[in-house]
């Protein structure tokens, strides 16, 4: 048994579905290798991927090349490897969005997931996770895991201030403005243009006002009234509780582990790190120097927020995948399927287990034990440079929330199946552009929700 590593850079750049079309998705011959990509791209992770490969080909005997793509290069990396025929078997760890932007260009083997899925048990399967991985009744890919986009507060400040849990806007609003000093911030989150964060953050918060970015018909609602109160929202929640300045991914997070900030919104990745458990992102508040999981006791979790023009609370959520190429051949095929098999079944835990913070595992458990997986997610020990469970340091009601992950989950654009302008979009980044201008006074809400529609209908008139 031998596994091959290598890693791909981006080759080539321009427009992604005209490359795409050019390459016409040719492959090259097989040569007995089953290839998988990878966009879980961190050496540890790569480590963990490739003890369960070494598993799986001592069991099957099937010799297996991880290739690591970063997430970022992957439509670029697609483009080079479509236009020299050398698509992979297998690819993991992929998006919503690149799952739509493969099926939009015919790249997907949607027959090899659906058997899989139905193999495994579609019962055994979050309901959800399916839904958004289906396109009409083809399913996609083989949903893997998901993260959530979360609004965390200081559960501590909060009730010693008398303030319910900020699961509204006005809740949301109210509560920064009354805990913002000169020392806190009531409120930071992302406003940096061209980061696909900032979008994330105003899509999580934009999702419970029914701000949706298009309608079942596929046309540009960005500009609706609901988007532009909620553009309004955000304005008025960093321009009136927020730290100065423009804040990213990293100046979010620190702001809110060094103690100067009520609330944040970040991913479900933040855990382990708000938990102490890594040594390149530790909680630095001054109460984190004697207890250096003083911030994950005291911090509350808000999964799903409303807006005064929502029907219902909804949230931002990730759900990871699996997929297949076509043009294979049967040997290579059935041995794609047993590999995608084995890291859903066999290899499951291990997969989910090396950051179980941000890999809620969305096939619940197994036709004879319906909750095995979801059970053993809350005992694998999370962390970098210290390992523990999550268990340890947030209370079972925190970790309900994170394991009904991703049935409250809505996305912009995906059920619409509109997924492949989302990719697209995400080249471009003209909400979060929007968003820089709105919060740099450069625009008031109405000006960046009819920006940003005009962009994304440039680009939707590209993709046709």
């Amino acid at each position: 048994m031998r596994i091959r590593r290598s890693w791909l850079a981006a080759a080539s750049a321009g427009v992604l579905l005209a490359a795409l079309a050019a390459c016409g998705g040719s492959r090259s011959p097989d040569d007995g290798v089953l290839t998988v990509w990878t966009t879980d791209t961190l050496p540890d992770r790569v480590a963990a991927t490739e003890a369960i490969i070494a598993d799986f080909s001592d069991e099957t005997g099937v010799e297996v090349e991880l290739v690591g793509v970063a997430e970022d290069q992957f439509n670029q990396v697609l483009i080079s490897s479509a236009a020299a025929g050398d698509l992979p078997d297998v690819m993991g760890s992929l998006s919503l969005a690149a799952i739509r932007t493969l099926a939009a260009n015919d790249l997907l083997d949607a027959a090899a997931a659906a058997d899989v899925v139905r193999d495994l048990g579609v019962e055994t399967f979050s309901p959800r996770a399916l839904e958004l991985t289906r396109e009409d009744d083809r399913q996609l890919s083989v949903p893997s895991e998901a993260w959530a986009q979360l609004l965390m507060y200081r559960k501590d400040l909060f009730e010693k201030a008398g303030l319910d849990a900020p699961e509204t806007y006005e809740e949301i609003l109210s509560a920064a403005k009354a805990l913002d000093s000169d020392s806190m911030a009531g409120f930071v989150g992302a406003t940096t243009p061209g980061d696909a964060f900032t979008q994330q953050t105003f899509e999580h918060l934009a999702l419970g006002n029914g701000c949706d970015l298009v309608d079942d018909t596929g046309r540009i609602t960005i500009d609706s009234t609901n988007c532009v109160n909620a553009f309004a929202f955000y304005e008025e929640l960093i321009s009136s509780a927020s730290t100065p300045g423009t804040q990213d991914v990293d100046t979010v997070r620190a702001a809110y582990f060094a103690g100067q900030a009520a609330m944040f919104v970040w991913s479900s990745f933040v855990l382990d790190e708000m938990a102490g458990l890594r040594n390149d992102a530790k909680p630095s508040c001054p109460e984190c120097r004697s207890d250096p999981a003083f911030l994950a006791k005291n911090t509350g979790i808000v999964p799903a927020v409303r807006g005064p023009d929502g029907d219902e609370p909804a949230q931002f959520g990730e759900v990871v995948s699996w997929a297949f190429t076509g043009g294979r051949s049967a040997e290579t095929s059935t041995n794609a399927r047993a590999f995608v098999t084995y890291m859903m079944s066999d290899g499951y835990l291990d997969w989910i287990g090396f950051a179980p913070e941000g890999k809620f595992p969305v096939r619940k458990g197994t036709a004879t034990d319906p909750t095995a997986y979801v059970d053993a997610w809350e005992t694998l020990p999370a962390g970098v440079d210290t390992k523990a469970p999550l268990s340890e340091f947030y209370p079972p009601e925190v970790l309900e929330t994170l394991k009904r992950s991703p049935e409250p989950f809505s996305r912009w654009g995906i059920t619409q199946g509109q997924g492949n302008l989302i990719g697209a979009s995400l080249g471009e980044l003209p909400i979060p552009q929007a968003i820089g201008d709105l919060t740099g006074g450069g625009l008031d809400a109405p000006g960046a929700a009819e920006q940003a529609a005009a962009a994304l209908r440039v680009i939707q008139g590209s993709l046709q």
